[in-house]
């Protein structure tokens, strides 16, 4: 059996160190790449997390909302109505701020 034997020869020692700066060149401009990539996903995670944030406090604060307009009206039932359109307004409010979330974040 014939042992291989790797190839060495072919590029001046000139031609190799351009070769070899050549590379680096290219694994550095690939590492920039890859950062600007992470960068990029850093930050639309970071607008996820802020829009989820705003939203979560948006529906919990609805909720203890309508909570409290319903106690209140069992309590008082002539201001059923009133309590109803306090708490659309309210509701309407939070889900602006919401919204003006989503614009900001963009």
């Amino acid at each position: 059996m014939t042992e291989m034997v790797p190839f060495r020869g072919g590029l001046a020692r000139r031609e190799s160190r351009a070769v070899g700066r050549e590379l680096s060149r290219i694994d550095a401009q690939g590492q920039i790449e890859l950062a600007r990539i992470a960068q990029q996903a850093d930050l639309q995670a970071e607008r996820v997390a802020a829009v989820g944030y705003v939203t979560k406090r948006s529906l919990h604060e609805v909720a203890m909302l309508s909570q409290l307009e319903v106690q209140l009206a069992a309590l008082v039932p002539t201001a059923a109505p009133r309590l109803q359109g306090l708490g659309d307004i309210g509701a309407l409010a939070m889900a602006d701020v919401v919204s003006e979330t989503v614009r900001r974040v963009k």
